[in-house]
């Protein structure tokens, strides 16, 4: 709902729940795709190993959300 202060002033942006949920997904989007590129250009192998790891991280978080989004979504 917006909400005017004033007949200038512009009106307050709300975020929904939805809106949350897709930018959570959509970062997490990213972060997959940067943590899987710096591990193909890293030499270390521990540190290597590292952004796969959390590449495979956050493709799970990314899963839920995504799963969360399809749910809100059927759901409203």
């Amino acid at each position: 709902m917006d909400k005017r202060i004033g007949n200038n002033e512009l009106p307050e942006i709300e975020y929904t729940t939805y809106d949350r949920l897709l930018r959570a997904w959509e970062n997490s989007m990213e972060l997959v795709r940067d943590f899987e590129m710096y591990s193909k250009k890293v030499d270390d192998e521990h540190i290597k190993q590292v952004f796969k790891e959390f590449a495979e991280d956050e493709g799970r978080h990314a899963s839920i959300f995504r799963d969360l989004l399809m749910k809100w979504k059927k759901k409203n």
